[in-house]
């Protein structure tokens, strides 16, 4: 049976690259993989999108229930953010550079996860070890996903294996200006004229099991927050939808990459929780968190201890 190699929902550049990239070394290691992605092609995000473009790629199919099939999870290991009736497929690996998740097993499975800024960190370093080579265009692919997701290095979950991995992966895709990459990247990721504001909170968006209640967060990157100045009331009621489907918490980051901080939009139940988990104090429907730069290492941390997880 095929593996289908699968990120996470809502998938970012890191979950696509990592989807394509470990199909490619499963395939060159005797299995049959395949990358495929929980959304449809003309739905992927527009920085995603930039990048297969840039590098000749064709987005993976979509996948809608994983039910009877045999799945690689790369980028996560939530059952909240993997396919449909995931308890129902056959779960084979795990590639990832997140918490643990609550994926279960019935058999002994790879797992790969490292405290790194990147799952792409993570295969670059696995297609090493098996002496696997890496495909121009997937190079590319990962080194893209590397610089987005730890902000090109700005981000705290940079560590050195990533800024090693980058090295690699330049050479191999053949690309020079990293810095000219990244702005495009961020022009198209910080685009937001004309796009729904719904389509703009689930652009990165997951949602978290925070003891028995379900907290969504979103993530915008920004060059400057100016650019959402006039759209700030539709995202809000787009947050107060989404939380009136069974959710006690809907947060927004609005990160300026500029500025290296996060204006944090908050729709909850219990906000006075969400001020003591990063020390700050509501104006309005929001505030300012300096430095707050990653989902992942910053926020999701800080509710879990405040939510008792």
């Amino acid at each position: 049976m095929t593996i289908q190699v699968c990120g996470h929902s809502n998938p970012d550049t890191d979950s696509v690259a990592a989807a394509l990239a470990y199909a490619v070394l499963s395939t060159a290691m005797g299995d049959d993989a395949v990358a495929v992605m929980q959304s449809t092609p003309d739905k992927l995000n527009p920085e995603s999108t930039v990048v297969l473009g840039k590098f000749g790629l064709t987005a993976p199919a979509e996948i809608t229930d994983a039910a009877g099939k045999k799945i690689a999870l790369v980028d996560h290991s939530d059952i909240g953010q993997a396919p449909a009736n995931i308890k129902d497929a056959e779960v084979v690996a795990i590639v990832d550079h997140h918490k643990l998740g609550d994926i279960t097993t019935n058999n002994p499975i790879l797992i790969n996860c490292q405290p790194v800024g990147c799952t792409c960190t993570v295969l670059n370093e696995m297609f090493k070890m098996n002496n696997v080579a890496i495909p121009k265009d997937i190079a590319g692919a990962m080194l893209a996903a590397i610089l987005s997701d730890t902000v090109n290095f700005k981000s705290p979950t940079c560590t050195a294996k990533d800024k090693a991995a980058v090295a690699d992966l330049k050479v191999v895709s053949g690309v020079d200006d990293t810095d000219g990459l990244f702005m495009d990247m961020l022009k198209a990721k910080s685009a937001v004229a004309g796009v729904p504001a719904q389509d703009l909170l689930f652009r990165d968006y997951k949602d978290f099991d925070m003891n028995g209640k379900k907290v969504g967060v979103g993530q915008l990157e920004l060059a400057t927050l100016d650019q959402v100045a006039d759209i700030r009331d539709d995202l809000l009621k787009a947050m107060q939808d989404t939380k009136a489907d069974g959710r006690h918490t809907v947060l927004l980051m609005l990160t300026d990459v500029v500025k290296e901080g996060t204006d944090l939009l908050v729709v909850s139940d219990e906000p006075a929780e969400i001020e003591a988990a990063f020390g700050g104090k509501l104006e309005g429907v929001s505030f300012w968190v300096d430095g707050m730069m990653s989902r992942k290492k910053q926020t999701v941390p800080n509710l879990q201890k405040q939510f008792g997880c």
